[in-house]
């Protein structure tokens, strides 16, 4: 679903926009049917290794993983989408429903930027993970390359279950995406260094599956942790206009829109995934956190 005229002037102005319903649940189910696959499978092998007892198999897909990882740090290793490389996934990268809203900020030719992620957000107190805890404030330019400074590329988080102040929602900084790129540092995760933090009211942007947050890469956002009973669930996944630097050389990047040239853009699932073993097995480029 395209983005309005009322939404492209607040992400511009704002650094950010909360689009609701660009998703429907056919788009995002295989997706999570993926997710639930792959867990059941790392529970029940888990299990085989008695790292774990019960296998929560009755809990819903907002809740088994907490409880899984309660149990074993393990069961979410793997899971990340460079490394689950799921088929359902793939497509979704290309879905068009989003790919249609995307073009209203970098127009119709598009490519994947490499930098993507599946995030399970577990409650805090279940231990083994440090997205349970919150993400200090940050900018995702800070996580590209300098070279890809001037490249547009937009974040496009996506909540795959409720995301609510309880379940450790995503806050950003409004407006603050015309200061540029704010200096980083390691300490404490890669954050804003705590002098040059702007006094801006953070907004809090509670959402739920079906919803997109589409973020500058200079706005400042961060989330809180959660000290819910659920999993907050999400992806992060970025795209950009085709030929601008990615900020992330030493992974695949690809085409998913092509206007001018729709035979470049990527369709077969099985040379995506070798394009990602390639990048593991064979290192090259850059793939670093920016601190200056």
């Amino acid at each position: 679903m395209a983005l309005t005229s009322a939404q492209i002037d607040t992400y511009h102005q704002q650094g950010f926009v909360l689009a609701k319903g660009i998703l429907t649940p056919v788009d995002t189910q295989p997706v999570i049917d993926e997710l639930e696959t792959f867990i059941d499978r790392r529970a029940n092998e888990l299990q085989a290794e008695e790292k774990i007892a019960n296998l929560c198999a009755e809990a819903p897909f907002d809740q088994r993983y907490g409880l899984l990882l309660k149990q074993s740090s393990e069961i979410g290793q793997g899971m990340d989408i460079m490394q689950m490389r799921g088929p359902a996934t793939f497509d979704f990268l290309r879905n068009s429903n989003l790919l249609d809203a995307v073009e209203s900020l970098v127009g119709p030719e598009i490519t994947c930027n490499p930098i993507q992620h599946v995030r399970a957000k577990p409650p805090s107190n279940f231990g083994h993970s440090s997205w349970s805890h919150g993400v200090p404030w940050h900018q995702d330019a800070a996580v590209m390359m300098k070279e890809a400074e001037g490249s547009n590329v937009i974040t496009c988080w996506l909540p795959l279950s409720l995301s609510t102040i309880e379940r450790g929602s995503l806050q950003v900084l409004p407006g603050v995406s015309k200061l540029g790129y704010l200096t980083h540092q390691k300490e404490g995760g890669t954050m804003i260094v705590p002098d040059l933090m702007p006094e801006t009211e953070p907004a809090h942007l509670e959402c739920d599956r079906g919803d997109v947050v589409f973020i500058s890469r200079y706005t400042p956002h961060c989330s809180l942790p959660n000290p819910s009973d659920y999993c907050r669930w999400s992806m992060d996944l970025r795209y950009q206009p085709t030929g601008q630097h990615t900020g992330r050389t030493a992974h695949p990047d690809f085409v998913v829109r092509s206007a001018a040239h729709p035979e470049e853009v990527l369709t077969d699932h099985q040379t995506w995934c070798d394009l990602w073993i390639d990048a593991f097995e064979n290192p090259r480029g850059v793939a670093t956190h920016r601190t200056n």
